[in-house]
């Protein structure tokens, strides 16, 4: 549900690590500076981190936890709670 919701922005932001993940194809190819390679690999890591943590903290808050449930019940704080781990681990 939440995929369908935000599939256009979800859309944009694999392009933009589909042209990430390009371009370090074309730096290995054209044998550029490690240091090239390394932030471009850390670039598109971080990306896909970043995607991850989006998709994950969507399922969470509307398939782990009801969108209905009271804001500061147990449930929902505890799942703001997993949110936080998930996105502090895949910084």
């Amino acid at each position: 549900m939440h995929t369908v919701r935000d599939r256009i922005k979800l859309l944009n932001r694999i392009r933009r690590i589909r042209g990430q993940v390009a371009a370090i194809e074309g730096l290995l190819e054209q044998e550029a500076d490690c240091e090239q390679v390394i932030q471009t690999l850390a670039a598109c890591r971080g990306a896909m981190n970043g995607l991850m943590a989006e998709v994950l903290e969507d399922h969470i808050r509307f398939h782990v936890v009801s969108p209905e449930v009271e804001p500061e019940s147990p449930q929902a704080l505890a799942a703001e709670q997993l949110v936080d781990v998930v996105r502090s681990y895949l910084k």
